[in-house]
């Protein structure tokens, strides 16, 4: 059983209908790490919804925290801005209502790309259209309460100004440099570091602190599951805290948790936007198709560590075209919408694609000829990724050109001159990939060539390198004709 529905299951035994909840503080680029967070709430919602559930799911943006610093990918000016709400800075490129929405809006176009329906809550937009009003003024009354439960799980003594709330400074404009003094039905009384005295209203006029935020909002939005970072998850975590102050505070079930690890940058370490080790979830849905995208993820269980390499991806999209073959579980989770894989692997259309110079009409000809039966649409549509891909992720040993044989700047000793004429003499029309692989070894032995110096002779006669792709299917996408031509003039033009 997948682990998707192991989680539905657990859910359905506890009721019908679910909320499923995500977070994420869009204080930077918004990572492939991130999105691990998203899908799998989004496949549990697809599970629970396959089992006869109802399952909806809210993505809340922490719009309302104060910026932490002034992180690497800033300029210097954005300095004055730490500790202010996200949603109250200015938009790093100029194009965006705020700070928060520069990193927000290519993250919620690549959720549509990836066929996630959520629901979009802002915390700003929550806080100063009244949304936690009750449950300000519920922790602030429960102070102590509060208090003795962060200190008693966390083993840290909070300290003697500690309040659960934090007022945003009307003069400096800062919401983590206040203090509350008291507090009445109609606001709050606090004082700024920055010498300013001041009262805040219950609706905007700041925020509950994070361990007090959280449980506070699966009440409002009626929370049942959510999934999170191992970081929360850990023992004296925010999780711990928060299912304690939900039952004792909000008087509410926590919701039922999914605790997920990280995704690593492979060689690099665990996506951190805050230290700019990031690829960009709307970078990486314009070079892969998305339920490429959602398998990288959906394929491991949730507490499996994923490394991502983006420069090995064929190897996983190979597994994903064999699971697809099958009617993998995780396939089906996978994809988006209803789309036909033709038997074209993604890894021939990088190469073919190359040789057709990215021309899709040609790139339907060679396949056709080469005896590939093919849905064009499919094709076409995966063409486009392939090229993407391979501009901005291939290793340069995948990338070639095929140029006149009067540009080859490589030089060819007698052997090889010998075995590319031989070779070329040998080759029959017909001959399909595997024909040709198996006469690369026959022509060797027969010349007296190693294998492997017979293949770089093929590869540096038609790309000017000694490595390229599987040779018997290059040699056929190019045409028997077209390499046997091109090997004799080689040899004809070094006699």
């Amino acid at each position: 059983m997948h682990w998707a529905d192991k989680v539905a299951e657990e859910l359905l035994s506890r009721g019908k209908k679910h909320r499923i909840a995500t977070g994420i503080t869009p204080s930077g680029h918004i990572h492939l790490g991130n999105l691990r967070e998203m899908l799998t709430a989004d496949v549990v919602r697809r599970a629970v919804e396959d089992r006869g559930g109802k399952a909806e799911m809210v993505y809340i943006a922490d719009t309302f925290d104060p910026l932490r610093k002034r992180y690497p990918f800033l300029p210097e000016e954005y300095e004055k801005y730490v500790g202010m709400p996200l949603s109250e800075i200015p938009c790093p490129c100029g194009g965006h209502e705020n700070y928060a929405e520069h990193f927000l809006e290519p993250f919620l176009e690549s959720l549509e790309i990836l066929g996630i329906d959520v629901e979009v809550k802002k915390a700003d937009e929550m806080y100063r259209k009244g949304e936690y009003v009750q449950e300000i003024k519920t922790s602030l009354r429960e102070k102590e309460k509060i208090k003795k439960i962060l200190e008693e799980v966390t083993g840290k003594k909070c300290d003697e100004s500690w309040s659960p709330f934090m007022p945003l400074c009307e003069s400096c404009g800062r919401i983590n440099s206040t203090r509350v003094v008291d507090f009445d039905d109609s606001g709050v009384y606090y004082v700024c570091e920055c010498g300013h005295e001041g009262k805040a209203s219950y609706r905007g006029g700041g925020k509950l602190g994070w361990r007090i935020d959280w449980p506070a909002r699966w009440k409002i939005l009626g929370i049942t599951c959510e999934p999170m970072g191992k970081d929360h998850a850990a023992a004296g975590g925010s999780y711990d805290t928060g299912k304690l102050l939900a039952k004792e505070v909000f008087g509410i079930e926590p919701p039922y948790p999914i605790v997920y690890e990280w995704i690593h940058l492979k060689g690099v370490g665990a996506m951190k936007s805050s230290k700019g080790i990031v690829v960009p979830v709307r970078e990486i849905v314009e070079v892969l198709p998305p339920e490429i995208v959602r398998y990288i993820i959906i394929r491991s269980k949730p507490e499996r560590h994923i490394d991502f390499d983006p420069s090995s991806l064929l190897d996983l999209v190979d597994e994903f075209e064999e699971a697809y073959a099958r009617g993998d579980r995780s396939v089906e989770l996978s994809l988006v919408k209803s789309v036909r894989y033709c038997r074209v692997p993604f890894r021939h259309l990088v190469v073919v694609g190359q040789i057709a110079g990215w021309n899709p009409d040609r790139v339907v000809e060679i396949l056709k000829r080469t005896g590939y039966e093919i849905d064009v649409e499919d094709v076409r549509r995966r063409l486009k990724y392939a090229e993407k891909w391979l501009s901005r992720f291939a290793p340069d040993r995948l990338k070639f050109e095929i140029r006149d044989v009067e540009e080859l700047n490589v030089k060819f000793d007698e052997e090889e001159l010998e075995f590319l004429r031989r070779f070329a003499e040998a080759m029959k029309e017909g001959m399909n990939a595997s024909d040709l692989h198996n006469l690369v070894y026959e022509i060797a032995k027969d010349t007296g060539l190693k294998p492997g110096k017979a293949f770089k002779a093929i590869y540096k006669a038609i790309v000017g390198k000694s490595y390229g792709p599987r040779a018997g299917y290059f040699m056929e996408s190019l045409g028997v004709e077209w390499v046997k031509d091109r090997f004799l003039r080689i040899v004809e033009m070094n006699s």
